[in-house]
């Protein structure tokens, strides 16, 4: 089955399932195709390891202060964390 269907460990007692190919960047990608943007001009925002696709497609991806490490290590920023406005002080800083 590793060939059809992902995990991925979101909170340390919990996995999700999707299927293959099916992920957070794909969806991200789907809606920019259906709307017409350029991923250079998306910004996301994510704590867990099922964000970490859709950082990556993003064209600004930001790891929230309180993501796990692998999501940080696909992010091309970090914010503050939740409990401190993390999405206002990333919108702030790269909103143009």
């Amino acid at each position: 089955m590793k060939d059809r269907v992902v995990f991925s460990k979101t909170e340390p007692f919990y996995y999700e399932a999707t299927a293959a190919g099916v992920d957070k960047g794909t969806g991200l990608e789907r809606l920019c195709n259906y709307l017409k943007i350029a991923p250079e001009n998306v910004m996301a925002l994510g704590d867990q390891a099922n964000d970490a696709p859709m950082l990556e497609y993003a064209g600004i991806g930001v790891a929230m202060g309180n993501a796990v490490d692998y999501t940080k290590k696909h992010a091309d920023a970090v914010t503050a964390d939740c409990d401190h406005d993390g999405v206002a002080v990333a919108i702030n800083k790269f909103a143009k």
